[in-house]
């Protein structure tokens, strides 16, 4: 049995897509807080087990029969190591073969902030002593791509990112990183350090968009705090906001950039093409 956590996320979702090209649904379990969320994934044959990283008796239950287990990065910043301690003591306790966990590029010299909880998790798996496996992921180029439709209403891309490169990939091609290692043997005690096969800053990414929409997209480059308070006056949430500033900044000093290639060796197909990807973005004609 393969479990993977934070089933009914973004990412989650997409890794249960990804196993299922792999494996029978049968041999896949959902660990989710709200079951009521995942009927779509229960009507694929999904096993559905409810669990709380801040309920660790949940988690115990959860956990039984489990030979494989997927932890995907809890999304309360601030908050992730007493949770993903949790899930690692229960995981030990369950007698998993093979913990995976979703962690960020190069967490252990990023200069972004938002390393430091999974710095601290990846220690905490270690010296857990379960077999691992840490997939690094770089950012989501989908990140970048929900703002297209604000960037051709005001002709600028808006960030702190100077001329930070971003190797970003597809949130599909970090899922089918998981499912590979979920499904084959030989990955314990591996880190991957995931990106995407190139790499752009967001000055290309503002002429790619311009490109390819005919609507001249330019990139602004602003003080942190500065582009933390456009966030905000986007309607952004406090914390989201300081992430995504924080991060652009991180980016300026190379901490999204990866030139390996390991996502696409690991995968077996290059990642998606960021051209691609803003096509697929771009509001219908």
């Amino acid at each position: 049995m393969v479990i993977v956590t934070g089933a009914t996320g973004q990412l989650g979702r997409l890794v249960i897509d990804a196993l299922l090209q792999k494996l029978p649904a049968s041999e896949i379990a959902a660990v989710v807080r709200d079951p009521n969320k995942a009927a779509d994934l229960a009507a694929r044959g999904i096993e559905i087990r409810q669990a709380d990283y801040d309920q660790p008796a949940s988690l115990a239950a959860a956990f039984k029969q489990g030979e494989k287990l997927l932890l995907i990065s809890a999304n309360e910043v601030g908050r992730r190591v007493p949770q993903h301690q949790a899930v690692i003591d229960a995981a030990k306790r369950a007698g998993v073969s093979l913990l995976a966990y979703t962690s960020i590029l190069h967490a252990d010299t990023s200069p972004l902030p938002l390393a430091a909880e999974h710095k601290e998790t990846e220690r905490l798996i270690q010296a857990s002593g379960l077999p691992a496996v840490v997939l690094r992921n770089g950012w989501y180029t989908e990140n970048y791509l929900a703002g297209i439709p604000t960037a051709l209403q005001y002709g600028v891309v808006l960030g702190s990112a100077g001329e930070g490169r971003i190797a970003s990939a597809a949130r599909a091609d970090y899922a089918a990183a998981a499912a590979t290692v979920l499904t084959q043997d030989g990955h314990a005690g591996r880190i991957y350090e995931l990106a995407g096969d190139g790499a752009y800053t967001l000055a290309e990414l503002a002429a790619e968009i311009t490109r390819q929409s005919g609507k001249t997209v330019v990139y602004q480059n602003m003080p942190e705090a500065d582009f933390k308070a456009a966030l905000l006056g986007a309607g952004l949430p406090d914390f989201l906001a300081t992430l995504l500033a924080e991060s652009d900044v991180g980016a300026s000093k190379g901490g999204l950039h990866d030139d390996g290639r390991q996502l696409s060796q690991l995968i077996g197909r290059p990642t998606a093409p960021l051209a691609d990807m803003v096509k697929a973005a771009l509001p219908a004609a």
